[in-house]
């Protein structure tokens, strides 16, 4: 039985990285930025996404995909930026996967978006087996989450392009160890860029902008400024 559920898992998988391929195919046809952002709920990840895109918004055409098990919520507050949301209700799935995506996608023109985000469910188990078709993968955790959150969700911050330690206003408060986090970063992924950020003091925050704002640049092949 074990090995039949083995399986089924690598079946469902290798679908997925096939229509996620496809995915990619198509987003680098139209030169949009796909970011998919990682994290347990209660990172601050939509009011962070909230703030991006409204501020990219002035310069770049975003747009956004949201995933929850249930309720439009965080579409509603994304569609404050301005920018074109589309919320995916996963039901009984803990995560979204390229199919899911693609459907969401039905209508939209890839070429006019420069930068899409997919706000994933909030989860760090099983979002980070499914790929998206995404250019930058980026995993978050708040500073009340506690610091040795990467140590025990090793898979979403070892396939990260980028970690946000979000919350940061809050490490004095909370006592959070700075060294120990950054540690647990790199012992489950060496290398990997970290950038601490504050929705609510704007800290880190030009320097996230210009991270995308740079992505976008080498997605489209385009000198000019962003």
């Amino acid at each position: 039985m074990k090995m039949r559920l083995i399986e089924i898992r690598r079946s469902i998988l290798h679908k997925n990285d096939s229509l996620a391929a496809a995915l990619r195919a198509r987003f680098a046809a139209g030169g949009t930025l796909v970011v998919n952002l990682l994290s347990s709920p209660g990172s601050g990840k939509t009011t962070l996404l909230e703030q991006t895109m409204r501020r990219l918004s002035s310069g770049l055409r975003v747009a956004a995909l949201v995933g929850d098990q249930a309720t439009e919520n965080d579409a509603v507050r994304l569609r404050r930026s301005g920018a074109p949301v589309r919320q995916i209700e996963t039901g009984e799935e803990c995560r979204l996967d390229a199919d899911m995506v693609g459907k969401a996608l039905d209508g939209w023109d890839a070429a006019a978006i420069d930068v899409l985000f997919i706000e994933n469910v909030g989860n760090l188990i099983c979002p980070a087996e499914y790929d998206l078709g995404e250019d930058l993968r980026v995993a978050l955790f708040s500073v009340p989450e506690g610091e040795d959150k990467p140590l025990k969700y090793p898979l979403a911050f070892n396939t990260a392009h980028l970690v946000l330690i979000t919350k940061i206003d809050l490490a004095q408060a909370v006592g959070f160890a700075r060294g120990a986090a950054l540690e647990a970063i790199q012992s489950v992924h060496a290398g990997v860029p970290i950038l601490e950020v504050s929705s609510l003091s704007g800290q880190g925050f030009e320097t996230w902008l210009e991270i995308l704002k740079d992505h976008v640049r080498r997605k489209q092949g385009s000198p000019v400024a962003v």
